[in-house]
């Protein structure tokens, strides 16, 4: 619901649980003056009476201002810079008007969350006197607790203007104390949250990378100090970008500032007179109940109105899939390929993933990226033939494309050397022995879409993945001038959300699932293309807890690739036992990365009782509500979580590690959250089956086996009598 109140010169937008509100003061400036628990139905001014100074030229550095603007005052970080043809880098943006509108907004080219029925949007114009117009689009669901935000700049002058900056959102919070979460780490171990007091100054996450990056991911949390998983207020926010991004939190005697969006690094952005430059998208949930609210309001707006049809239905079924790459790596024929699809057909698996490896010359990783033909010296017959093969064995095929890499021993690079990004006079930096094509370019895009159609046309593919395994670097394009070279960087991702529309569109019963080097472009730019992204190369379980317990912050587990690996772990070493890996898999998208030829028929048959489970049970795990009831610990030694069905009908509990001992106290016990109180439930771990009411289960707890050993796991189905 949207309601202006022009009494008030008010705008309040709000959700089943939270209401937004913003004000024009009566110096025409759009002021920030309330996100949190929903406001009564009428809708009161939130904004603080009193003047922040007594000197109103000090008012811009002290107002909580909707979208700010530097050089006239506001002296804090700023969500828009405009370059005039003056030399002047400031802008003064003041209220010229609103619309609503029924329905969402649209971003050309862009991805955003989805149109739903009961959304309505809001756009507010802002206007600079030397030209710079802003309107500001916000999106309200009413089957969801959350906010959506974009801003559109255009300018109106006739000279050319350039953005220096332009961030999709703003927040502004009064003085109090807040925390600052974000969610960051390396290759293998991505997304390990991090929390720390809002101190002075600016605190900052982003990537020059020109991907997200495995360092942070485009997200942040603010919550109050006494905030846990159940208690306290927090503010998610998400970008819908996978690009070059910057998330700031500036503490001053204003309050705390939050603003997001598109990287400054190396963005300038010409527009002629009367053209426009669109953001990114920026999402936001609100919480009063802890970090576990916030985290299931943000999973059911990504799995409602983000990730496409027919994924997003929880009741779609995702294949339990094999992965050839661990199995594998680059040494496969045509035969060993059927040897590993036949065991893993035995074990009740429903789709054989060929991994990097299958096209012309490719033996290693220092050759024939974008030569996307099929290897015959390994499958003589063809990828056709190979498909029809492991078709006839009873599983469907998937295969491996990094449709942005180019090697220089390629016949594409050899053929259109100017593809790839190149800055003049430098020597172009390889990594992983490969460049990055110029997807700023159409042509570059065309290139490589006629070579994947070709592809997918030729046999029946079901699933693709899409790799990218490096940082941009030699930034430049052939096709600009000197003067837009600020452009490309974005241009790039504007590419890549190209093609994969195209893939998506052409084939919209295609599974695509993004990856970059494992988890290093996990966002929601990806997640609008496909279900679901690699979450991490590290397959560990012990690792995954920390991986997979960061991304639900934000992520369901839905849209998390996650596998069930051999031990010792290749990336790690470590050892678990098996209902550990599967645990850890089960918490997203469930599927095998090892070698099953070197199981035996019993060891097959010993996967298929999980693969069973998951069949059983996927709707659920797709589709209910995540309650993280143990934190891993800092060696990743032990967790718990728990999903709950919609209407508390049914439920899985999940302990591994530590977490089954109660870290040794006697007759340990598991408290559960979420269930009916009022409802018995029955409790079967797979051996045995008892009774138990929710408010007992809630209370008292589950109790524990006690298990000890290389990260022992237990898994237990509840159930409504």
């Amino acid at each position: 619901m949207i309601h202006y109140d022009a009494a008030q010169n008010t705008f309040t937008l709000s959700t089943p649980h939270t209401s937004y509100q913003m004000k024009v003061d009566a110096d025409g400036r759009l002021l920030h003056t309330w996100f949190g628990r929903r406001l009564p139905e009428t809708c009161p001014d939130m904004a603080d009476p009193r003047e922040p100074h007594g000197d109103h030229g000090c008012w811009p550095n002290l107002l909580p201002l909707e979208y700010p603007t530097p050089g006239t005052a506001d002296n804090r970080i700023f969500a828009a810079a405009p370059a005039y043809p003056d030399g002047t880098e400031a802008a003064d943006l003041r209220y010229v008007g609103y619309k609503i509108i029924p329905g969402k907004y649209a971003l050309p080219a862009l991805p955003a969350f989805r149109a739903a029925d009961g959304a309505e949007s809001l756009c507010i114009t802002l206007k600079d006197a030397a030209g710079l117009q802003a309107e500001l689009w916000y999106a309200v669901y009413a089957d969801s607790d959350l906010i959506t935000r974009a801003a559109v700049l255009t300018n109106t002058a006739a000279a050319l203007l350039t953005l220096r900056k332009a961030a999709s959102a703003c927040l502004d919070f009064a003085p109090r104390p807040l925390d600052f979460i974000t969610t960051d780490g390396v290759w293998a171990g991505e997304r390990t949250p991090h929390r720390a007091a809002v101190r002075p100054g600016e605190q900052t996450v982003g990537s020059i990378n020109g991907i997200p990056g495995h360092s942070h991911n485009p997200s942040a949390i603010l919550c109050s100090p006494d905030a846990t998983e159940t208690h306290g207020e927090a503010w998610g926010a998400l970008l819908v970008y996978s690009g070059n991004y910057a998330v700031t939190a500036e503490s001053s005697e204003a309050g705390t500032r939050l603003v997001l969006g598109i990287h400054p690094y190396h963005f300038a952005w010409t527009l002629a007179a009367g053209e426009s430059f669109t953001t990114p998208e920026a999402a936001f949930v609100y919480s009063d109940a802890g970090l576990g609210e916030m985290s299931r309001r943000f999973h059911d707006a990504i799995r409602g109105h983000l990730l496409r049809k027919p994924w997003a239905d929880a009741a779609t079924p995702r294949p339990v899939l094999i992965n050839s790459w661990e199995a594998c790596y680059f040494n496969f024929d045509e035969n060993r390929l059927l040897e590993l699809a036949r065991a893993a057909k035995k074990a009740g698996i429903d789709l054989f993933v060929l991994d990097d490896g299958w096209f012309k010359g490719r033996n290693d990783d220092t050759t024939s990226l974008g030569d996307w033909v099929t290897d015959t010296a390994k499958l003589p017959d063809g990828l056709p033939a190979l498909c029809e093969k492991i078709n006839a064995e009873g599983l469907d095929f998937g295969l491996w494309v990094e449709p942005e890499a180019i090697s220089p021993d390629s016949d594409l690079f050899r053929a259109h050397p100017d593809w790839a990004l190149h800055i003049p006079g430098r020597e172009t930096v390889p990594i992983r022995h490969q460049y990055t094509l110029d997807f700023s370019r159409a042509e570059v895009v065309d290139g490589i879409w006629t070579q994947l159609k070709a592809i997918l046309d030729s046999c029946p593919i079901t699933y693709l993945k899409w790799d990218m395994n490096r940082s941009l670097a030699n930034v430049y394009s052939a096709a600009l001038p000197a003067a837009r070279q600020g452009e490309v960087y974005h241009r790039y991702v504007l590419g890549v959300y190209e093609l994969q529309r195209r893939l998506t569109e052409t084939y919209p019963d295609l599974l695509l699932e993004n990856c970059a080097g494992g988890g290093a472009r996990f966002d929601c730019g990806m997640l609008y293309f496909s279900p679901q992204i690699w979450c991490s190369d590290n397959t560990d379980a012990r690792a995954r807890m920390s991986i997979q317990y960061g991304s639900s912050l934000f992520y369901p587990g839905c849209v998390m690739g996650a596998h069930f690996s051999t031990v010792p772990n290749h990336c790690t070493g470590h050892l678990s036992t098996p209902e550990a890996r599967m645990a850890l898999a089960l918490f997203g998208t469930f599927g095998f990365e090892l070698d099953l030829t070197t199981y035996t028929d019993d060891e097959l048959c010993a996967l298929t009782p999980f693969i069973d489970w998951y069949r059983a049970h996927g709707a659920l795990l797709r589709g209910g509500d995540l309650y993280r009831l143990i934190d891993p610990d800092a060696g990743n030694l032990g967790t718990a979580w728990m999903t709950v069905a919609k209407d508390k009908a049914e439920a899985a509990v999940f302990a591994v590690g530590t977490a089954l001992n109660g870290t040794g106290r006697p007759r340990p016990r598991l408290v559960l959250q979420g269930l009916d109180e009022n409802a018995v439930y029955t409790v079967t771990d797979g051996e045995t089956t008892e009774t138990a009411s929710g408010f007992v289960l809630q209370t008292l707890g589950l109790p524990l086996p006690g298990d000890y050993g290389e990260v022992p796991a237990k898994i237990w189905y509840l159930k409504k009598c």
